[in-house]
């Protein structure tokens, strides 16, 4: 029951984002939404931050479960640039909060984790310091998530699957040959 609660609440939070900024909802709104009282929220959250970072974490886990390896990535990514853009208005309401760094924290770390996988899958028969490994992660994390930050700032207008495609193009050998400068 715990977790149909924590969905119900997160859904709410959702519906509310869809009209109005995140700096605007309150929990009253969320508990009179669901019909629930303001301690099952507290029972399951801190406050709405934390049902925000609970939400972006089970929504990212549930896109990429299977969609981290080299041959798999753009199917993770554009699953995740997709479920942005079909919920564009709570995307672009958080990212105009004053607390938009839980979305760039949602997009830095699952960009991280897809990209991390990625990279030890590849560099499986190359001797390279794992350092060097998150390095190479963190390199291209920041160019994925700054492109995304730039396609949210642009009201989504370019089709993720476009975006997507120009990655890919960019990535194409490119993260091989990053990992072969790294070898010793």
């Amino acid at each position: 029951m715990s977790q149909i609660t924590k969905y119900a609440l997160a859904n709410s939070l959702k519906k509310q984002l869809a009209s109005k900024p995140l700096d605007k909802i309150t929990i009253n709104d969320i508990t009179d939404d669901c019909g629930i009282n303001r301690m099952t929220f507290y029972y399951h959250f801190k406050d709405i931050y934390d049902l925000l970072e609970w939400y972006f974490l089970v929504e990212g886990e549930k896109i990429l479960k299977d969609k981290k390896s080299y041959f798999t990535w753009q199917e993770g990514f554009l699953a995740l640039l997709v479920n942005m853009k079909e919920n564009k208005s709570f995307i672009i309401n958080v990212y105009h909060s004053i607390r938009k760094e839980y979305l760039e924290n949602y997009i830095y770390n699952w960009t991280y984790s897809l990209l991390y996988d990625v990279i030890v899958e590849q560099s499986a028969t190359m001797t390279i310091k794992d350092e060097d490994k998150k390095f190479v992660a963190n390199f291209y994390k920041y160019a994925f998530a700054g492109l995304v930050f730039d396609w949210v700032k642009t009201n989504m207008r370019e089709e993720p699957e476009e975006l997507i495609n120009k990655l890919s193009t960019l990535m194409d050998k490119t993260m091989i040959h990053s990992l072969e400068n790294f070898k010793f």
